[in-house]
């Protein structure tokens, strides 16, 4: 009985994220209530408050799986046999596919990582984790001497993700118009930045 009632509660629990991301494509994350989540997933919006507290806490919940997705695929390979830059394209085109397969949600994201709204606990955990991932792959880059062990961890990471965020910009600008292009835009501002932080 307990193994069906937890299935009940992941499934609701899908059921309101997609309808979340659904409705923020749609309507934009900020014309979309609570209300119109809970009428979408075809429960009420008592239930809804039963899983998540906000719109922010959705929102970040649904990317938060999507880095735990991410997350699961690089632990499945050992990062530390790999060139940092193949460890930080394979990471960053993760996130890019991911953010950019719904143009709509992914410019709300892209809002919502630039200018944050309400920050919660759950969106520094979410963060953390993702700078966590990222000051692994440069942790491996110095233990192998790909790059200078007196650089700080988290600066590195802030550093690439910075030059992500500029990618994922240029997608929403029109300067890239296919995950070709993205890649390659990647490997030239990570190889430029790499090739500055050897010397």
């Amino acid at each position: 009985m307990g193994g069906i009632r937890e299935q009940r509660k992941i499934e609701t629990r899908q059921a309101i994220l997609d309808a979340a991301v659904k409705l923020f494509t749609e309507k934009s994350f900020e014309k979309t209530s609570i209300e119109d989540i809970a009428k979408e997933a075809g429960i009420g919006k008592t239930t809804v408050y039963g899983y998540f507290a906000t719109k922010d806490e959705i929102f970040v919940n649904y990317c938060d799986d999507e880095l735990n997705q991410a997350f699961a695929m690089l632990q499945a390979n050992d990062c530390c046999e790999k060139k940092l830059i193949d460890r930080l394209i394979e990471f960053f085109m993760l996130k890019f596919t991911f953010v950019t397969k719904n143009r709509e949600f992914g410019r709300q994201l892209l809002r919502e990582m630039v200018f944050p709204g309400e920050i919660n606990e759950k969106a520094k955990e979410h963060d953390q984790r993702y700078f966590n991932i990222l000051e692994g792959f440069f942790r491996c880059a110095q233990l192998n001497g790909e790059i200078s062990p007196k650089h700080d961890l988290f600066y590195l990471s802030v550093h690439f993700f910075s030059l992500y965020l500029g990618v994922l910009a240029g997608w929403y600008t029109g300067y890239l118009n296919n995950l070709e292009e993205a890649e390659e835009g990647m490997k030239t501002l990570f190889s430029q930045a790499i090739g500055g932080i050897t010397q």
